[in-house]
């Protein structure tokens, strides 16, 4: 059976929720019929763009750009604050609704997942009439509309997903692809970020087909991991499975924001460390251990992207944290500005628990790091009466 994979995504999420909250209560004017952004503090007009109505951007308004230049390019602009409670309960909901077809989903943002479609097909006449049916019932419960991606894989399902919006079911299956993707312009290619496409432009490489058609040794030279990455991506190929279990209640993690873009490796690699002591000592206070480790990303433009591993062995220590989320993030970084970073473990099992060796471990475990352990332990307990910066690593000291 050929797998058949849904990206969902609501329109204009923090818009159109804030819209359905404001009519709820009353409003006369609908936010998403006006131009108008969710953004940040509405006197001194600070921050950035979280999201826009298509009236918006008509006026070249774009996500993630400062409010200040929104309201140089549209005057009378209407600016609401970000109320992410109120998110998380409207996503929440969703969710709920989209459990009713299936269990299989995986939740990659606030407003956005996937659903693997392919054991419940026979229930229904086809993709498509599961898709409108799915898209409609959100449409008349909730009042909100998303737009429904269906292909083989989860990076077809969202390039549909992303093709006219709002409130419409698109199909990029495999054979569609030379039709209805090559034609795109290379920037519309999911993970192509804007130094990428500068460099594929420098190769006159225009349009997603032409990466497609593109020597994959000449792109991997210039872009290297990421390249590969990319040349495959324009070819629809992706391997990934749509990961339904809840990361969440089985996993223990850690992710911020950071206060401003990070860009370079060695900035990131300090926001892993944070990360990887904080994920650490959650672990060992849980008396639990990790046998997976993944690294989330979020742009500068809001795409966001993740990628996992499995251990070698179980462990809660937080260098084989930091190293492991490290390695992860310098396979996957397009080497676009990062926004957030994160660091999440899966498939626990009790630290006291016996490892088991394979017939091909040539070698038993190493001994456990005893001077190690003594030391995480004293900062933990330091961290958890004085505060988190109440200890930390010289290396982490920020210099005058």
């Amino acid at each position: 059976m050929s797998p058949v994979i849904f990206h969902i995504d609501v329109n204009s999420a923090y818009l159109s929720w804030t819209a359905v909250e404001q009519l709820k209560n009353g409003a006369e004017v609908d936010l998403r019929e006006i131009p108008a952004i969710i953004g940040g503090d509405k006197k001194s007009r600070h921050g950035v763009v979280l999201a826009k109505s298509i009236s918006a951007k008509k006026y070249g308004i774009r996500t993630g750009e400062p409010v200040v230049n929104a309201f140089r390019k549209c005057p009378n602009l209407v600016m609401e604050p970000p109320n992410h409670k109120m998110y998380r309960e409207k996503s929440e909901k969703l969710m709920e609704y989209l459990r009713g077809f299936t269990s299989k989903i995986e939740q990659v943002s606030v407003d956005e997942c996937y659903l693997d479609f392919t054991e419940i097909g026979d229930r229904f006449p086809s993709p498509l009439d599961a898709a409108f049916l799915m898209k409609n019932g959100i449409r008349e419960r909730f009042g909100f509309t998303v737009n429904i991606g269906i292909s083989e894989n989860k990076l077809l399902a969202k390039m549909a997903s992303d093709f006219e919006k709002p409130d419409k079911v698109h199909t990029l299956f495999l054979r569609e692809v030379p039709v209805k993707m090559w034609p795109l312009p290379v920037g519309e290619l999911f993970m192509a970020g804007r130094s990428s496409v500068e460099v594929l432009k420098k190769l006159e490489i225009e349009t997603i087909g032409g990466l497609a058609g593109a020597d994959p040794a000449l792109i991997e030279l210039h872009l290297k991991s990421h390249g590969k990455m990319l040349w495959e991506f324009a070819n629809g190929i992706d391997h990934s499975a749509v990961q339904w279990e809840q990361a969440e209640a089985k996993g223990i993690g850690n992710s911020t924001t950071l206060a401003e873009d990070a860009s370079t490796y060695e900035e990131v690699r300090e926001v892993f460390a944070e990360l990887a002591q904080s994920v650490g000592r959650r672990l060992r206070k849980a008396g639990q251990k990790a046998n997976m480790v993944s690294m989330e990303i979020k742009y500068h433009d809001f795409q966001s992207m993740s990628h996992q591993t499995r251990l070698p062995r179980p462990t809660c220590d937080d260098q084989v944290l930091l190293e492991t989320a490290c390695r992860l993030f310098e396979e996957a970084w397009s080497g676009e500005p990062v926004r957030l970073l994160g660091i999440r473990t899966a498939k626990l099992v009790d630290a006291g628990e016996p490892e088991q060796l394979s017939i091909f471990d040539l070698e038993p475990p190493p001994p456990v790091d005893e001077k190690r352990r003594r030391l995480d332990a004293a900062m933990s307990r330091i961290r958890e009466r004085y505060g988190e910066d109440a200890v930390m690593k010289a290396s982490r000291m920020k210099k005058k």
